[in-house]
């Protein structure tokens, strides 16, 4: 058996060990260092635009047939969007004379800014209306006696900003 002397000596030593293995592993102090970078972005000016379709339904020649489209820009803040109506694909359509077609049987119609139908939209190809949604009011006016068919035309938005 070892003795108390012995079992306290190697307990002493045991204990001088750990505290020195605790003192050589101590962590070490971290240094930093710090930088800062930039954000930026630039925005640019856009819109989108989406139109509804307008359509006179079935159109009876002894009265004017109205419809509505509702033209819709969506813009970034600050841009003021002005809209622009094309003549449409019809033969010899003009902006104040606007044409539906079927094969080259034609049937007129208008396209307004006001729902009494007095008001043309786009006079000329650069007329525009400010805003950011715009009713377009449209009427095939009474007597046109044209072959029964479907009719159709596309009118082209521009939206400025």
């Amino acid at each position: 058996m070892k003795s108390a002397k012995n079992i306290l000596s190697t307990l002493s030593a045991a204990v001088l060990g750990i505290a020195m293995l605790c003192l050589a592993t101590a962590p070490a102090q971290a240094a930093t260092a710090t930088t800062t970078f930039g954000v930026s972005a630039t925005v640019q000016a856009t819109c989108s635009v989406v139109a509804t379709a307008m359509s006179f339904g079935t159109y009876i020649p002894t009265a004017a047939s109205t419809s509505t489209s509702t033209v819709t820009a969506t813009c970034t803040t600050g841009a003021t969007p002005t809209f622009t109506l094309s003549a449409g694909l019809g033969t010899g359509a003009t902006v104040t004379n606007r044409l539906m077609m079927n094969g080259g049987i034609l049937l007129g119609y208008g396209l307004y800014s006001d729902a009494a139908h007095t008001q043309n939209f786009g006079t000329t190809a650069t007329t525009m209306t400010s805003g950011t949604a715009v009713t377009i009011y449209g009427q095939v006016p009474a007597g046109q006696y044209v072959t029964p068919n479907l009719y159709s035309d596309t009118i082209t938005v521009t939206v400025s900003y």
